[in-house]
């Protein structure tokens, strides 16, 4: 359990990064105003797609999403899915220390609420395979005299 934990880190540490360069780079191509006219669309994604904060960041993203594959054939995704979240708080760890965004306590209380949400759905399920018997055990319980 304790490669899972370390991938896990690692992964939303990657995950953070990625998303930190995406929006950099975004911003460096001015690309926050959503009415563009079909020309400047594809402009835009043309500068997008020759930006290195932007290609660095697809690549995080792809190594965070291997990541994931590995999580996902290896582990209930009940149990996986949820604890990503802990990607919430690195990324907004990430946004005030590297995009230098100002990031409010309400803010950080709802990443918190969020996150903590999200552990208790993956804590329950795991307490809940970690207390049922097998069910070889329950069957062979019952058939006894």
């Amino acid at each position: 359990m304790a490669k899972f934990f370390l991938i896990l880190i690692v992964a939303s540490i990657v995950e953070a990064i990625g998303i930190a360069f995406i929006s950099g780079g975004l911003k460096e191509i001015n690309a926050r105003d959503g009415n563009f006219p079909p020309a400047q669309i594809l402009h835009v994604i043309k500068d997008g797609a020759c930006n290195g904060k932007i290609l660095l960041g697809i690549a995080f993203e792809a190594a965070f999403f291997g990541a994931l594959l590995y999580f996902l054939f290896n582990y209930d995704v009940s149990f996986v899915w949820p604890l990503t979240s802990l990607g919430f708080i690195v990324t907004t760890l990430a946004a005030e220390f590297i995009l230098h965004e100002k990031v409010s306590a309400m803010r950080w209380a709802g990443v918190l609420l969020i996150s903590l949400g999200a552990s208790l759905t993956s804590y329950s399920e795991s307490a809940k395979k970690t207390s049922a018997p097998p069910p070889a055990a329950v069957a062979s319980t019952s058939l006894r005299p």
